[in-house]
């Protein structure tokens, strides 16, 4: 494999402090040292992707970078006992598509204890329809399993509805029965979502109703939250007893400003929710149960395809907040 040519997305700094993003052959030889070499078939958009592309420093350090948290291929070459060249694998998180060559490129080296065997039941292209937003919305479910909250509990308020992780986490849930309550600050997705399994829609102005209050009537058994500020704050601040938010973003706002009667007063847990360093049994466990049990039907509806070439387009929509669903990424074209 030694000096192999493939495509790779390169963004690049110029000399005014700008970025640039170039599709260029890149040479295997190029890739960090790893125990595994793996052919990408598949990658993902995310929107820490967008972030990487765009020259943001807190995500990627040193310029030029090939971005992508996410891929799903085949291993050509492994130093590692785990894995054998022909493993359908899958790899997310960890340090991939950040400061080390990611998934916009048709080749990864990266070592072992980053790496899932791809589960029976699911395709390559299926786990990249699920990437790392899936993964975290099922993350998401697990969490709520841990905590005991059953359909028959209540209302999961589900924000960013649209995005990624909230669609993919509004369809998971209504396969297992929960009556879910979506967030959106697009009128327009009111019928995408309904499609989705959302029983109810409420606008973002609606969700952040009353987050300077002290405490708002309980409304939520759970809450999946994927935006921050004030939508997260007045979530907590409305979650019934016993309930569980589960802070899994902050595309609204790091910022978070609320009290300790929720917490006192309801028994309300807020969980934080990182799949970026999520352990490996756990991983393991959970993209089984997403092969299987949680496997979302007819995913191809929130689903849209591109290319290597055509990507800067959705990675500008991504960061202009304007992705509906999941863009999967063919590398194999």
């Amino acid at each position: 494999m030694a000096g192999k040519l493939f495509k790779a997305m390169v963004v690049q700094e110029t000399a005014n402090n700008k970025y640039i993003r170039r599709i260029k052959d890149k040479s295997v030889d190029e890739l960090p040292k790893g125990d595994v070499l793996v052919r990408v078939s598949y990658s993902s958009l995310n929107y820490k992707d967008g972030l990487s592309a765009s020259g943001n420093r807190g995500v990627t350090k040193k310029y030029p970078h090939t971005p992508g948290v996410d891929a799903a291929g085949v291993v050509e070459e492994s130093i590692s006992k785990n894995f054998r060249p022909g493993d359908e694998v899958i790899v997310t998180s960890y340090d991939l598509g950040m400061n080390t060559s990611g998934g916009f490129g048709q080749y990864i080296r990266i070592p072992a204890d980053w790496v899932v065997k791809l589960p029976r039941n699911l395709s390559l292209k299926e786990s990249m329809m699920y990437g790392s937003a899936g993964f975290t919305s099922a993350l998401c479910v697990y969490r709520l399993n841990i905590h005991g909250l059953t359909p028959d509990m209540g209302k999961i308020l589900v924000t960013g509805a649209t995005g990624g992780l909230g669609s993919i986490a509004i369809a998971m849930l209504d396969k297992l029965g929960y009556h879910t309550v979506a967030v959106t600050g697009k009128p327009e997705a009111r019928e995408y979502l309904t499609a989705l399994g959302a029983k109810e829609i409420i606008s973002r102005e609606e969700a952040a109703q009353g987050a300077d209050k002290p405490l708002l009537k309980g409304l939520w058994a759970g809450v999946i939250d994927s935006v921050g500020g004030d939508i997260l704050a007045a979530a907590v601040k409305s979650t019934q007893e016993w309930g569980v938010v589960l802070c899994c973003g902050n595309v609204a706002s790091p910022d978070l400003h609320i009290n300790v009667f929720p917490f006192i007063l309801r028994g309300v847990d807020l969980l934080g929710i990182d799949s970026q360093k999520c352990l490996m049994p756990v991983r393991v466990q959970i993209w089984n149960q997403i092969a299987n049990d949680w496997k979302v039907d007819n995913l191809e509806r929130i689903i849209s395809e591109c290319t290597l070439e055509i990507l800067e387009v959705e990675i500008e929509r991504i960061l202009a907040g304007k992705q509906r669903g999941r863009v999967v990424v063919n590398l194999e074209t």
